[in-house]
């Protein structure tokens, strides 16, 4: 049975994790909100034999769809590219977009080795990495406030506005060490930060959402309670915002704003030039 042209199957194949090949092929499609892409990550495609096995799932699929599927590659070995490619597919070949111009470019030749944006991260940026999730777990809704000496960031913020996910994104992404802590009524009882983060001013960066998506989030965890309630989701969000502003704390909406995109905007704001973990 042919499938609706709004819909079609994704192949994303790679000889390592294929996370970059993943991540390239989401910014790219999208592009298309009218379509509905079903992504098949198929990793560690480093052999002739294993890229028959995926010759043979690509034109199945495109037999019971009655239409090719689209695929994403970031194979490096020709041999292994080559097989593959005699699949009836849609070939978007990440590599060898990029690879053969800059080999002109260069005069050389690259050395198509598997795996090579992986093996170029050093020992030391690895344990970075993990030393900054680490922190991050430690620190995370103002659980453990010993260190915070130690943050790059700390994110403040109502419960559920998103500074958990963002925290552990700066973490595994940049090898952030992003604490975060929560906003609570008794803060804005008070008029006043915790005075655990007081002597970290600095390093403050507010999240903020809109009150009828903060509803939705908590909805989700506590069903039908006051803190879940519109009313005191304006409530606090409002007074939040108040207190931000009154202690000229940057701040952003986490409303409509992707991981990526807050985390972006948190390095950028607090003057943290790290390069990707990956």
């Amino acid at each position: 049975m042919s499938t609706p042209a709004t819909e079609r199957t994704v192949f994303i194949i790679s000889d390592g994790t294929g996370i970059t090949a993943e991540t390239f092929s989401h910014s790219v499609l999208s592009q298309f909100e009218s379509v509905t892409f079903k992504q098949v990550r198929v990793p560690f495609i480093d052999s002739v034999e294993k890229a028959d096995t995926v010759v043979q799932r690509i034109n199945r699929c495109a037999a019971d769809q009655g239409k090719p599927p689209i695929v994403f590659t970031t194979l490096v070995n020709p041999d292994v590219l080559a097989r593959v490619r005699i699949a009836n597919a849609l070939f978007l070949d990440l590599f060898g977009a990029f690879v053969e111009p800059l080999e002109q470019n260069l005069g050389m030749k690259s050395s198509h080795s598997i795996g090579k944006s992986h093996k170029a991260v050093s020992s030391l940026q690895y344990r970075n990495r993990i030393e900054a999730i680490n922190f991050s777990l430690a620190h995370d809704d103002g659980q453990f406030v010993s260190g915070l000496a130690q943050a790059d960031v700390i994110l403040i913020g109502v419960s559920r506005c998103g500074k958990t996910p963002t925290s552990l994104y700066l973490a595994m992404q940049y090898g952030v060490k992003a604490a975060n802590f929560p906003l609570i009524p008794e803060d804005f009882d008070r008029g006043a930060l915790p005075k655990t983060i007081m002597p970290y001013r600095t390093k403050l960066f507010g999240l903020t959402i809109q009150p009828e998506r903060l509803t939705e989030v908590r909805h989700e965890r506590r069903p039908d309670s006051k803190y879940a309630s519109l009313p005191q989701c304006r409530h606090e969000v409002a007074e939040a915002e108040r207190l931000m502003r009154r202690e000229s704390i940057p701040m952003l909406s986490t409303t409509t704003k992707s991981i990526e995109e807050i985390s972006t905007t948190v390095l950028q704001e607090v003057g943290l030039d790290r390069h990707s973990a990956y």
